[in-house]
C-alpha cells in the first residue's frame, strides 16, 4: 500500500488546468520532494492531498482510503496564519483541542522544544519572525503525530539557523516512520531531504524517480549560449527545424539563443546550422549545469514516461 497514490489529478481555475492529470505514487515512511518553481502547481497539488481544495477531475487515496476522516495528518502551508495576541503555547492548545488531541502543559513545552522554539513559548506571534511563525505552523501540524506530514514550502524565506533547524526537524521525524511530502524550489533542500522526488512544471511532473535516476538522466546535458547577428524570419525559419533536432530545448532571442545539448559533439552541428542559415556568430559559450538547473531548466521541456 502506498501512503499516497493519485490517477489522472486535476485542478481547473478559470478555465487553466494548473494541476494536469497528475499520477504519483508515494511510498510509506519515505521523504517525498515535490520541486519546481515559484506558480508551477505544488501548493494546489498538496492543498487537494491534504484535504484543502477539492479537485476538477481525477483521483487520490491516502493510506488506501480515498476519504481523510480516518487519516492523522499533518499540514503546513505555505503561509500560515497565527492570531497575533495569541502565544506560541496559547496556539498550540487551541489548535489541539480543534482536533480533539489531549495534549498537557508538558507535551506542549516538548512540542515547542522540538521546534527551537521553547523560550517563546509566552511570546505573543505579533512578535515573531517570519521563520519563527514556519516553526510553530510546524509544531502545529505535529499535534495529532500523524501518520502524513504535508509540508509546502517549509524553509521559504527562513533565515540560515531557521533552515538547520526545520532540515533537523524533517530528519528527526522521518526516522519515526512518518511520510513526509515535502514541496520546494530549492533542489539543495530536496536533494538533502527526500528519498525520491518529482519535478512540476506548469502544472504536468516533467520529471520523477530517486536523485540517482534523475542524475543518471540529466547531469549530462549542456547549455550552449550562442551570440549571433540579429534574427530574421528567413533565418528563423531555417535555423527552428535544424535546432529542434538537435537539442533538446532551444530558448529564442534575437541575438542571444540557448540550446541544451545531450554532449559537446554536437557543437559543432550547431555552429554549422547558424552558417548555413547566413546568420554570423559572434561568441559561443558552454556552461556545464548545477542540477538545480538541469531539473528546472531540461525538466520543464520534458514530460515523464
Amino acid at each position: 500500500m502506498y501512503a499516497i497514490e493519485t490517477e489522472g489529478l486535476t485542478k481547473i481555475y478559470a478555465k487553466k488546468k494548473v494541476v494536469n492529470e497528475i499520477d504519483l505514487k508515494v511510498e510509506q515512511g519515505s521523504v517525498f520532494g515535490f520541486l519546481g518553481k515559484n506558480g508551477a502547481g505544488k501548493s494546489t497539488f498538496i492543498n487537494m492531498l491534504a484535504g484543502l481544495i477539492h479537485p476538477s477531475s481525477g483521483s487520490f487515496k491516502i493510506l488506501g482510503e480515498q476519504s481523510h476522516q480516518n487519516q492523522k495528518m499533518g499540514v503546513l502551508p505555505d503561509y500560515s496564519t497565527f492570531y497575533d495576541d495569541l502565544t506560541a503555547f496559547q496556539h498550540l492548545k487551541y489548535f489541539s483541542r480543534l482536533l480533539n488531541v489531549k495534549l498537557p502543559k508538558p507535551e506542549i513545552l516538548d512540542l515547542l522544544q522540538r521546534v527551537e522554539l521553547e523560550e517563546a513559548a509566552h511570546v505573543k506571534a505579533k512578535k515573531f519572525s517570519f521563520g519563527m511563525k514556519k516553526k510553530l505552523g510546524i509544531a502545529q501540524a505535529l499535534i495529532n503525530e500523524p501518520d502524513i506530514l504535508f509540508l509546502d514550502e517549509p524553509t521559504s524565506g527562513v533565515d540560515a539557523n531557521a533552515v538547520l533547524t526545520i532540515h533537523r526537524l524533517i530528519q528527526d521525524i522521518s526516522k519515526k516512520g512518518t511520510t513526509i511530502f515535502l514541496t520546494s524550489h530549492n533542489l539543495d533542500e530536496v536533494e538533502k531531504l527526500c528519498d525520491d522526488i518529482a519535478i512540476m512544471n506548469q502544472g504536468v511532473i516533467t520529471a520523477k524517480g530517486s536523485m540517482q535516476q534523475l542524475r543518471a538522466r540529466y547531469q549530462n546535458k549542456l547549455i550552449v549560449f550562442i551570440k549571433h547577428s540579429r534574427l530574421n524570419e528567413k533565418q528563423m525559419s531555417s535555423l527552428r527545424p535544424q535546432l529542434d533536432e538537435l537539442a533538446n530545448r532551444v530558448e529564442w532571442d534575437q541575438e542571444l539563443t540557448t540550446v541544451t545539448v545531450d554532449g559537446e559533439w554536437l557543437i559543432p552541428e550547431i555552429n554549422r546550422s547558424f552558417l548555413h542559415a547566413n546568420v554570423d556568430v559572434f561568441r559561443i559559450e558552454v556552461d556545464e549545469p548545477s542540477l538545480e538547473e538541469i531539473f528546472i531548466k531540461i525538466g520543464g521541456n520534458q514530460r515523464s514516461a
